[in-house]
């Protein structure tokens, strides 16, 4: 029996893996409101083909009491065991640019040694960025923006995205470590929180998928495929906006939750110009194009009168 922290390890892949990759961790533990971490790691797994670079030793950091394996029963015997797996993972997106996928359980054992590995996985892959997202749920309407909180190094990121900036206490993840030791060695961290409706939290929420996925590419640069997605997320919101609307309560919570929602909006600090209703950031063809239709107004082409005060 080894005590090795690896229970695979394939060194000429990871020769071969190029420097100055981003790293998304999406390890599934604490809290994952809406299915948020499980949906992530899911899409990519299936929308993708990683190629695993190595694997963590289940046996010395799993507690299999807590977290059952899946194995089915097939009427007279047993097929198709699931064991938790956690590795680490080389990712090309829609583009072919390839980055770094740290998935599977979150550690129940040895976060120290844990931790201090993938500290030094960083290190051996000179990783540019890493960004990792969790869910939380929260009294918030499924009818407005999903909102969410930015953690890390990443200032233009947390002015632009980070709606809800609390100063409180909260039970650690290994994900809330990794990013602490990250952060105080001066790495490029990104952490987002999403901010799931209470009321949804235990459903598979593709909006909270999405709001993931446009973070990452926010703080990477990476393009994720997200059109099944958003579709997905409208048919969601549909169906729940149905089931709301047959029942006076639930109708009630939502708009009381709204008007909660726009209060609190309304009393944040203004946001810069530049960053829309929904946290996002406009393209600079989008900009140059709005730039464009201001001049436009300001000075009319010679010749249009339209504006003349004679007209």
């Amino acid at each position: 029996m080894t005590d090795s922290i690896f229970s695979a390890d394939y060194a000429e892949r990871r020769a071969q893996v190029p420097r100055g990759l981003p790293l998304i961790v999406a390890m599934q533990g604490l809290s994952d409101a809406g299915g948020a971490v499980s949906q992530l790691e899911e899409h990519m797994w299936e929308q993708y083909e990683p190629e695993e670079l190595l694997r963590f030793n289940a046996d010395l950091l799993l507690d299999y009491r807590s977290r059952r394996p899946i194995i089915t029963f097939e009427e007279d015997h047993l097929t198709d065991y699931q064991p938790e797996e956690l590795s680490l993972t080389l990712v090309h997106d829609e583009l072919g640019k390839p980055f770094l996928l740290l998935s599977g359980f979150e550690p129940d054992f040895r976060w120290e040694q844990f931790i201090d590995t993938v500290l030094m996985l960083v290190h051996e892959f000179e990783v540019s960025t890493t960004v990792w997202t969790h869910a939380i749920p929260m009294p918030v309407p499924h009818t407005r923006p999903m909102t969410t909180t930015i953690s890390g190094s990443r200032d233009d990121l947390i002015e632009a995205r980070s709606v809800w900036r609390p100063t409180t206490k909260l039970s650690a993840s290994a994900a809330h470590v990794l990013e602490y030791r990250l952060h105080s060695l001066g790495e490029e961290v990104v952490g987002i929180a999403l901010l799931v409706p209470h009321y949804l939290a235990n459903t598979e929420y593709p909006e909270a998928l999405l709001v993931s996925l446009n973070g990452i590419m926010a703080a990477t640069g990476l393009i994720l495929s997200t059109d099944r997605v958003r579709d997905a997320s409208r048919e969601f919101h549909q169906k729940v906006n149905n089931q709301i609307a047959e029942n006076e309560e639930s109708l009630e919570m939502v708009h009381t939750l709204e008007q909660r929602y726009d209060a609190y909006m309304e009393d944040q600090t203004t946001q810069s110009p530049l960053v829309r209703e929904d946290g996002t950031i406009p393209t600079a063809d989008q900009i140059a194009s709005e730039l464009e239709r201001f001049l436009a107004e300001q000075h009319p082409r010679p010749g249009d009168d339209s504006d003349s005060p004679n007209k």
